[in-house]
């Protein structure tokens, strides 16, 4: 892969937050022309990790949200009370699920000191947070490992989590649609997801609202299947709507004390 300009990599990072990048606001954005901007995106373009569209760009299917390390450092205090939050619903003596995101993770740090645990999981980073936990019976889920983030991935990872049937599944997803999908971007990694939700007797999505505003080309599900939903802010009141109408019961960081002071990205 060609080595990209500075310049071209804000615009990746701007285009992997928002998804889609204008030429028009890229131009005033970096104080140059817009055919500088159009030779930017058609270079980005010919090495596949964008695609071009009218006035812009999009997100090239096959290129991730975020490098993992890159995410773990956006909404930190959001998501490590997300995961305390989500903690408090998860009783001593059951079983459970936990998928590969950074959120997850933080439920799973929050989980320690439980007692009579079980915990099954795709991701290798959990399996560091809880494994010599007193109280804890860890379990890895077999398949490949993906480098980039240490989740377990695979059709042998969906067979292997498809043996158990627990009380409850964490899960995280990439982004939450407008109709109430629950999206991402890896296929395989999606097929694992669905068989953990399929799997347990109640399920809890962990995300923070930035998931809001993000979008992904692949469905895990729908936010009917839920049991949980543990957040940072209140939801858009159509979704909302949806999770009261299907006894979806959503909780919410900031009514339960937790208070953060965000600061808002420029871009």
């Amino acid at each position: 892969m060609e080595v990209i300009s500075p310049r071209q990599t804000e615009i990746m990072n701007m285009l992997r937050q928002d998804g889609r990048v204008g030429v028009d606001e890229l131009s005033e954005f970096f104080n140059v022309s817009p055919q500088t901007i159009r030779k930017d995106l058609n270079e980005l373009s010919e090495q596949d990790l964008l695609q071009r569209v009218h006035g812009g760009a999009v997100l090239s299917s096959g290129v991730k949200n975020f490098e993992y390390e890159a995410r773990r450092l956006l909404a930190v205090e959001e998501k490590r009370h997300i995961g305390v939050l989500a903690a408090t619903l998860i009783p001593d003596n059951c079983t459970l699920l936990i998928n590969i995101g950074t959120t997850t993770e933080q439920v799973a740090i929050a989980l320690r000191g439980k007692e009579g645990m079980m915990a099954i999981t795709n991701n290798i980073n959990v399996v560091n947070i809880l494994s010599g936990t007193p109280g804890f019976e860890v379990i890895v889920a077999g398949g490949v490992v993906r480098p980039t983030d240490g989740g377990v991935i695979g059709e042998a990872t969906v067979d292997f989590i498809k043996q158990f049937k627990v009380d409850y599944a964490v899960i995280g997803a990439s982004a939450i649609d407008e109709d109430g999908s629950l999206l991402d971007y890896d296929y395989r990694e999606v097929k694992v997801a669905q068989a953990i939700i399929e799997n347990a007797r109640q399920t809890i999505l962990v995300a923070d609202s930035m998931k809001l505003e993000r979008s992904a080309p692949v469905r895990i599900g729908h936010l009917t299947q839920l049991d949980y939903i543990v957040t940072d802010k209140k939801l858009p009141k159509h979704l909302q709507a949806i999770c009261d109408e299907n006894d979806v019961k959503v909780k919410v960081t900031e009514a339960h004390g937790f208070t953060t002071n965000r600061v808002e990205s420029a871009s």
